[in-house]
């Protein structure tokens, strides 16, 4: 089965090189990876060395300074170099006529806006209302619509940000359990968490499988319960039953909407 973790991170200046994302994507079967730019970390080279050191490997989601002048036009050169996204927060604006050329800029070259944002934010109808304006830009909604260990099912909140999935340009990544779910303060010798909100039903329900994907937030899920555990808690997740389902949410979904093509 294709597996892609759509959500890892790779840097010299923090985090863990390449190559230590790369032992735990072979040792799990995990064919390509979406580099993820961390914040603060303008300039993207070394992530684009990493797509050319391992062809076909990863895809990258650039950051771009928010000083920059002419974040538009910066953002078509680094798509000309190759970038397949570009990381956002919900509210970014640009000076200008229109606060929203960035975002419009993305949809106009093809490339995937990865967004970050706080529960908050994606509900807020400031964003809602952004999503709609651009319709052509393919907005990600990280981190489980940025759900937390104290989310709720019935958080009116994250109610609300689950209604971005009413507006067809918007899909959702899926972490594993441990970033919403209370560590065990027991633990046995296989992981076994307690109570798991029924979050990822409520986004299943909401988008459906086939604009769902997983992440594995690498390297800080080693911090939580580990890669490994972080791809089985989605790949065994009892809201994945139906035939199908962890194909997409797992690998198919990414394929296509970053652009690794068949295979």
């Amino acid at each position: 089965m294709r597996i892609v973790d759509t959500h890892c991170h790779a840097g010299h200046n923090w985090f863990e090189p390449v190559e230590t994302l790369l032992f735990e994507m072979n040792s799990n079967g995990v064919t390509e990876g979406v580099l993820i730019q961390h914040g603060g970390t303008y300039d993207n080279d070394y992530l684009f060395e990493c797509t050319e050191r391992f062809p076909g490997r990863f895809k990258v989601a650039v950051l771009i300074d928010p000083d920059d002048p002419d974040q538009p036009g910066t953002l078509a050169k680094l798509a000309r170099r190759g970038a397949a996204g570009i990381r956002l927060y919900p509210p970014m604006r640009v000076s200008g006529r229109d606060p929203l050329a960035l975002w419009k800029k993305a949809g106009d070259l093809g490339v995937v806006v990865s967004c970050m944002g706080t529960t908050e934010q994606f509900a807020s109808d400031e964003f809602h209302a952004l999503v709609k304006a651009c319709a052509s830009t393919t907005i990600v909604v990280e981190h489980l619509a940025g759900a937390k260990p104290t989310t709720m099912p019935d958080d009116a909140l994250f109610l609300k940000a689950l209604k971005l999935a009413e507006l067809p340009n918007t899909c959702v990544k899926i972490p594993g359990l441990g970033e919403f779910t209370p560590r065990p303060p027991r633990l046995a010798p296989a992981l076994k968490f307690g109570k798991v909100q029924p979050l990822i039903e409520l986004v299943y329900k909401a988008w459906g499988p086939k604009r769902m994907m997983w992440g594995s937030d690498f390297p800080p899920v080693a911090g939580r319960e580990g890669y490994r555990n972080a791809l089985e808690g989605v790949r065994s997740h009892p809201a994945l039953v139906r035939p199908g389902d962890v194909e997409w949410v797992l690998g198919k979904t990414a394929a296509a909407v970053w652009g690794f093509g068949d295979k």
